[in-house]
């Protein structure tokens, strides 16, 4: 661990990471690449003073919004179970009540289930967590570091029993390993199971920089023998690492959700976790 200076914590967007770097040890990471300039990336920086600004930063806002994290460091690295940075920031939003959109792959996230049944009261409460396949013991070679999917699968269902929306981070779904249509199928049927609102897929493939190929690649030949050289010969050095399947899976996916009632159009998701509108709000 080791301590950093920001300037702000909040950006313009409402974006806010306390913490850069992880200790999930997920082999597909892309914060890993060299272009976030993270650093030793299981040397978590801790951002210094983090709950002093973000109360000043939130005493300064006009107007309410909903806050997110979750996109470039998971929110509860294993750091914050003795930091609790994450659950200081909660409180203050739901102080001064406004809105949180959480991403995470951790239970640790249930500590703080009260909070988050208190900013939903106030505002509007989002949680969503990364699950790119229903098979616990695949899951330990490529997440090695954090609870596995089916735990994934009950703090979901407890955060939506508590009138919470939840999502799922349906990506990346890596070629030859998870694209599969029984997997696909799998994760969508668990998500109806444990009421989710929404599933957020980016297509059927993963990506690959400097700076995470190199990981990647050792990981799969540490646990997929040969897997390595297939990636090469297909990739070569793309980003963009799509899924011989990604067609097919992408009618298979879209079809499922729909049978399910589960939302997955992009744009129907951006409206259901966007702002509430406060007038609607004043009217109960």
């Amino acid at each position: 661990m080791r301590y950093v200076d920001a300037k702000r914590i909040i950006q313009p967007n409402n974006n806010f990471n306390l913490y850069r770097g992880c200790s999930h040890g997920c082999i597909y990471c892309d914060s890993r690449s060299t272009c976030y300039e993270v650093g030793e990336f299981e040397n978590i920086a801790v951002k210094k003073d983090a709950i002093l600004k973000v109360e000043r930063e939130l005493q300064s806002k006009r107007k309410r919004a909903i806050l997110s994290t979750g996109g470039m460091s998971d929110p509860y690295v294993h750091l914050e179970k003795e930091l609790c940075l994450t659950q200081g920031v909660l409180k203050l939003i739901q102080k001064y009540r406004f809105g949180v959109s959480v991403l995470t792959k951790s239970d640790l996230i249930l500590r703080d289930l009260e909070i988050y049944k208190n900013i939903n009261d106030n505002y509007k409460a989002i949680v969503q967590l990364t699950i790119t396949t229903t098979d616990d013991e695949l899951a330990q070679l490529i997440e090695p570091n954090v609870v596995r999917p089916s735990k994934r699968f009950e703090v979901l269902k407890q955060f939506a029993d508590c009138g919470i929306m939840t999502g799922i981070w349906m990506t990346p779904i890596l070629p030859f390993i998870e694209d599969k249509e029984e997997n696909i199928v799998a994760i969508i049927e668990q998500a109806k199971a444990a009421n989710v609102k929404f599933i957020l897929s980016y297509g059927f493939g993963t990506t690959m920089r400097e700076g995470s190929r190199d990981y990647f690649y050792d990981n799969l030949d540490k646990h997929f023998p040969g897997m390595k050289q297939k990636y090469i010969q297909l990739y070569h050095d793309n980003y963009i690492c799509p899924s011989p399947n990604s067609k097919t899976l992408s009618s298979i996916f879209e079809k499922t959700c729909e049978r399910h009632g589960i939302i997955h159009d992009h744009q129907k998701i951006r409206e259901l976790c966007k702002s509430p509108d406060l007038e609607q709000l004043r009217l109960f």
